[in-house]
């Protein structure tokens, strides 16, 4: 039952006076067409118009691909339109779809509605362009209107395109079928069904368009024979026309030769079903032609095993994240330069040779997605471009004499054969090639619009190299030779430096070489092959990776030979959170990286900032210089360190470490342990709190058994303690490393112990990283702090007031290590490298007597919690007014002014931390005018 009285009106058919007296578009300006197709006359009636844009309407629901063929035909007398085909029981809405920022692909989406049906979707579609009574609105106002509206079903048909594919290969997995024949099998249909949906196997513009594939799939083959008549079908199509046999049937001979490889391999067919047979046809019905590029990685992440991707660091890149990258690396240079260049037929034509020789090659190309939308995105320039030359050509001969000239696909530069890959995985790499070949057709497709022409690429003369190796084990100037236009761009696998897999590792150790230092990630390796592969050429190239490339100890060992290389750091999207096309996309936080290494510095570096969390639109800004961390300051490096750079910071060590499989510490939750302990006379004495990271955090209770000095006869006296430290003992020597095991031998202590015997301050290893202070806490030394937190000796609350300092969390922040987006303390690095000035008696009672202030501040409070109190915008207004305190002490040492940012704070302290290590201090990247630290 329908609830709108706009889908009343489409139930009835009633579109001219849906779109007139509703959606207040104008009446319609154009006759109705008649438009042939296979021997039917299928009648088009125009019901409204706008500045152009044309609605029209067909009485009849013809099958999909009749409607793609009458679209095409109505396509010569309105270029913006909407198609609504339609008969009593359903109807096919149809707009016809242009890519992002111009990309190629202009073939049809559609919304398919059931009459009677309350489809809400189709509503807001539809009050998305309605046109107002005051609105003075312009065409390209509401095209942009419309594709919002319609595009959503674009959307959803890369899901379902990769549905459809994940199909296939369950069948064909369940069927026997190995990886490699499986992939080179769904590869040539997905080649098949996109030239069936583009029009590929027409030999001309002029010339018919053909569905091949589909009909003789469902008239040509059979449950039995579909093996042999795919085969069949294969072999043709790796054969040049004039070479055929004489009699070959007239459904194969129909098709067009291919060439380029992917027909030719050998492929061995295994069984193939009758249920397998009724899949491909389902998958034939539907429009190949609509899905994005950004599919064909979602088609991989559907048909492979995803403990496998985890494994292997696969996470692959949605479009936004690609143009994020390619972006700022190179398609704005190449966009501006031809902006700024349309009336200048000497500028068009340096930037249209600068495009030929662009080369792109992506070195963990996946399925190709970076190669895809590169790719696409320059050949859009490149048609931008051949537009304007066009148009200075009416404007220097007449319209007459421009649009004679010679033929337009002549003048074409980017071509497919400028793009290279590197895949370890078969499946994707056979992927990527096809990608290519189809993007290269929805390129081309959209010369028919602009030029009313097409290059015909049967049989495929030129195509893209996608190289099946290890890319950390090939040499990557076999695939393509570097000078300074080849462009490398790409998504490494994200695999930690503690989750390598040994020969992983193995690799990592043999690529750095002796700038092997730890603490390098996998993607580094390709960090440095790009190094090496470019020597002294210049060039450009950027990465998404995780964000710790630029975090921590890390940032130093990767980023030196970088810099030492003469590279600079061109643009950053600091940390944000990851999102890809899987199903189950991967919740990782990334950094994209982009070098170049331009002796003029131009264009000046853009650096990207996100929201803490890494959620929300980014906002840029254009910089001096970016450095190791992602931040706008000098090239200054942090290092880790045993010892605190400044003599005033005591020494931070980590909690004492049990080692004791939960029988001196039970588990939180063991309440019967603790209580069996307790009932224990003798054990009971033993009794401590013990704290943890969440018991520090979060005020949760934990208790465990601290028997220093206690003899082996108390131990022997009491039931509980004998077993529990039997437990340990037996724990301890079943382990693989020989220092835990000769632990064994002090059983009832803890493995690793380093009590303080005066107050000290608990330092958890992780904040949230949207905490406005660093959330420490002094504990009394009966508290036996766990090594889940750092600790340090303080006994009158100094430490307590220097790392709840603004300048404290605002160091961290910047060079500290994160895990995803929290922050991470590292004694050795964070702490270690702090470069608090050295303060005077007076400052220093000044910030003890404010860290007191704030412990006071905090047990006004004894129901909340560290986290509670700390929650941001909730903090008590006590608890900040210590902490400014503490900020006037460390702010006042510092020389940070009152109207200093974030930025001003960490420049400070970076300027501080180069004097302290004697790193030189270069003044021209300081950017003094902002520095306020006077």
């Amino acid at each position: 039952m329908t609830t709108s009285p706009l889908l009343a009106l489409i139930d009835q058919r009633m579109f001219r006076e849906l779109f007139r007296d509703h959606l207040y578009w104008s009446n319609p300006d154009q006759p109705p067409l008649q438009i042939p197709v296979d021997g039917v006359q299928y009648k088009l009636e125009q019901v409204a118009g706008f500045k152009g844009l044309r609605v029209w309407y067909c009485a009849q629901l013809p099958p999909k691909q009749i409607q793609r063929l009458i679209d095409q035909q109505v396509g010569a007398h309105s270029h913006e339109r909407l198609v609504i085909f339609a008969d009593e029981h359903a109807q096919a809405w149809r707009w016809p779809r242009r890519a992002q920022l111009g990309g190629a692909n202009a073939k049809l989406v559609m919304h398919e509605y059931k009459v009677g049906s309350d489809d809400q979707r189709l509503v807001r579609q539809l009050e998305a362009i309605k046109i107002g009574f005051d609105e003075d609105l312009k065409l390209p106002e509401l095209l942009s209107r419309m594709r919002a509206a319609f595009d959503h079903e674009a959307e959803t048909a890369s899901a379902q395109a990769a549905r459809l594919m994940g199909g296939l290969y369950a069948a064909l997995d369940a069927a026997g079928w190995d990886e490699r024949n499986a992939t080179l099998l769904l590869a040539r249909l997905l080649f098949l069904w996109f030239a069936d949906d583009t029009a590929m196997w027409r030999r001309s513009v002029h010339g018919e368009a053909p569905v091949l594939f589909q009909p003789f799939v469902v008239e040509h083959t059979s449950g039995g024979t579909l093996a042999a008549d795919l085969a069949a079908l294969f072999e043709i199509l790796d054969t040049e026309e004039s070479r055929r046999a004489s009699n070959t049937p007239s459904e194969l001979a129909a098709f067009r030769y291919v060439n380029g490889g992917l027909f030719h391999d050998p492929l061995q067919m295994g069984p193939l079903t009758a249920a397998f047979r009724n899949q491909v046809i389902e998958a034939g019905e539907f429009d190949w032609s609509v899905i994005s590029p950004a599919v064909f990685g979602s088609m991989f992440q559907t048909v492979n095993d995803k403990k496998a991707r985890r494994a292997a660091g696969e996470h692959y890149t949605t479009e936004e994240s690609i143009l994020k990258t390619i972006g700022p690396l190179f398609l704005d240079e190449f966009r501006e330069r031809l902006e700024s260049g349309r009336s200048d037929r000497g500028q068009l034509t340096k930037l249209h040779n600068d495009l030929g020789r662009v080369r792109v090659m992506d070195p963990a190309c996946g399925c190709g997605n970076f190669l895809i939308v590169a790719y696409r995105e320059l050949r859009a320039i490149e048609q931008d471009l051949l537009l304007a030359k066009r148009d200075l050509d009416i404007t220097e001969k007449g319209a007459t004499s421009a649009l004679q000239s010679v033929d337009i696909t002549l003048d074409l530069k980017v071509s497919p054969d400028h793009f290279f890959g590197i895949e370890i995985n078969e499946w994707p790499a056979r992927i990527a090639e096809t990608a290519m070949l189809l993007v290269d057709h929805q390129a081309n497709l959209r010369m028919q619009d602009d030029f009313g022409i097409v290059p015909d690429r049967l049989p495929i003369k030129v195509s893209s190299t996608i190289v099946h190796a290890n890319a950390l084990r090939y040499e990557w100037s076999a695939v393509v030779e570097p000078t300074e236009d080849v462009i490398i761009v790409g998504n490494p696998p994200f695999i930690g430096q503690y989750t390598k897999k040994p020969e992983q590792t193995a690799d990592t150790k043999r690529i750095w070489g002796a700038n092997y230092k730890g603490y390098l990630d996998y993607v580094t390796s390709w960090y440095a092959l790009a190094l090496q592969y470019y020597g002294t050429t210049p060039g450009r190239w950027a990465f998404v990776s995780t964000n710790s490339v630029s975090q921590g100890e890390a940032a130093e060992f990767l980023w030196r030979p970088i810099f030492n290389a003469g590279w600079r750091c061109r643009f950053a999207h600091r940390s944000f959170q990851w999102s890809t096309e899987a199903p189950d996309g991967a919740a990782v936080h990334v950094s994209i990286i982009g070098f170049d290494r331009r002796q003029d510095n131009v264009p000046k570096a853009t650096l990207w900032t996100y929201p803490e969390g890494g959620k929300g639109a980014g906002a840029s800004q254009q910089v001096a210089n970016i450095n190791a961390y992602l931040l706008p300051m000098p090239r200054i490096f942090v290092s880790s360190s045993t010892r605190p750079l400044v003599s005033q910071l005591p020494v931070v060590t980590k909690g004492s470490q049990p080692t004791d499989n939960g029988n001196l510490v039970p588990k939180a939750s063991d309440v019967a342990a603790v209580n069996a302990i307790r009932a224990d006379p003798i054990a009971s004495r033993f009794l401590r709190p013990f704290m943890g990271a969440d018991e520090l955090l979060y005020d949760k209770e934990r208790w465990c058994l601290w028997l220093e000095g206690v003899d082996a006869d108390t131990i022997e006296r009491s039931p509980v303690l004998k077993a529990r430290v039997a437990a340990v003992r037996e724990f301890r020597l079943k382990s693989t490393k020989a220092p835990t095991r000769a632990k064994a031998a002090t059983a009832h202590l803890f493995d690793e112990r380093r009590q303080p015997d005066t107050e000290y301050l608990a330092i958890p290893r992780h904040v949230g990283e949207t905490r406005e202070f660093f959330t420490a806490k002094r504990l009394a030394p009966e508290v036996i702090c766990g090594d889940a937190n750092a600790m340090v000796k303080d006994p009158d609350g100094f430490a307590l007031g220097v790392l709840s300092s603004t300048m404290f969390i605002l160091w961290m922040r910047g060079v500290g290590g994160r895990l995803e987006s929290r922050l991470r303390f590292s004694n050795t690095f964070v702490y270690n490298s702090f470069p608090l000035p050295t303060l005077s008696d007076q400052r220093r009672s000044a910030l003890v007597a404010a860290a007191a202030q704030l412990t006071a501040a905090r047990a006004q409070f004894p129901d909340k919690s560290l986290a509670d109190l700390y929650e941001p915008g909730r903090i008590p207004e006590p608890v900040l007014e210590a902490h400014a305190a503490i900020d006037k002490v460390i702010d006042a040492a510092f020389g940070v002014k009152d109207s200093a940012t974030v930025e001003d704070r960490q420049r400070i302290m970076l300027r501080r931390y180069a004097a302290l290590t004697k790193q030189p201090d270069d003044a021209t990247l300081f950017d003094l005018e902002s520095v306020s630290d006077g």
